[in-house]
């Protein structure tokens, strides 16, 4: 049966997204606009993850965090100080631990989903924040490439962990040799690992886009990072709907 619980989902994708907004800006090359624009869409995606948790099945400690992530995320509009950007990220992580405890029972398989949980959150997180920065070199051109190429090095190095820690037992190997029916017949299976192998090939190329040094590389590359989005999110949602 497949089921996906929306709300873990959502404060991992706002916890990541968070993280690398600290990760871009702590060096203060980008634009504070870019700040506001990550704060602002992470706001609502965590608390989209609160009001989902409150309504499909409440972790208390998911969701008063998710609800804190939010607040904390406003909060930090006008630091100066680009430290207080990792106050949402933790605060996002200690739900995403309650979240998984809750997720399974038995020590092994918790650990198991504390490790998706927490590889997935920083690999929705880095692919989102590559292309929302792609789009904000057309606001800022004369931004350093070398702070995409760091967030486009992050998906590709972090895609392995995203890809081994879904295989996991009892794992996407367990779909793709019938052992768990996925309730298309094994199509389900076969859709994920060609959402794995065309995340790669985009972030492979997406890097190697990047070596060039016109300006229209960079828009090739948001390009390409816009697809890579959207088989990323199939590489974790699927799988984690399948497993669930």
């Amino acid at each position: 049966m497949i089921h996906l619980d929306a709300a873990t989902v959502l404060l991992q994708w706002a916890t990541g997204g968070l993280l690398f907004l600290w990760f871009t800006t702590h060096r203060h090359d980008v634009g504070r606009g870019y700040g506001w624009l990550l704060r602002g869409s992470f706001f609502v995606i965590s608390a989209g993850a609160c009001a989902s948790g409150l309504a499909f099945g409440s972790s208390p400690v998911r969701d008063t965090a998710a609800a804190l992530v939010a607040v904390s995320s406003l909060l930090t509009v006008r630091r100066k100080n680009m430290r207080w950007d990792l106050l949402a990220p933790c605060i996002g992580f200690v739900g995403l631990i309650a979240a998984g405890f809750n997720s399974a029972s038995g020590p092994g398989a918790t650990t198991v989903a504390l490790l998706r949980i927490f590889v997935g959150a920083i690999f929705l997180g880095a692919v989102t924040d590559a292309m929302l920065l792609g789009h904000w070199y057309l606001v800022q051109p004369g931004l350093p490439r070398q702070i995409l190429n760091e967030l486009v090095d992050t998906v590709f190095w972090i895609l392995p962990f995203e890809t081994v820690m879904l295989l996991l037992p009892t794992g996407m190997i367990s779909v793709l040799n019938g052992s768990i029916d996925d309730g298309w017949n094994g199509v389900l299976g076969w859709f994920w690992l060609a959402c794995v192998v065309t995340t790669g090939v985009l972030v492979k190329v997406t890097k190697a886009a990047l070596r060039e040094r016109s300006y229209s590389a960079v828009m090739a590359a948001t390009g390409l990072m816009y697809l890579a989005i959207l088989t990323a999110f199939g590489t974790d949602l699927v799988a984690r709907a399948v497993l669930a």
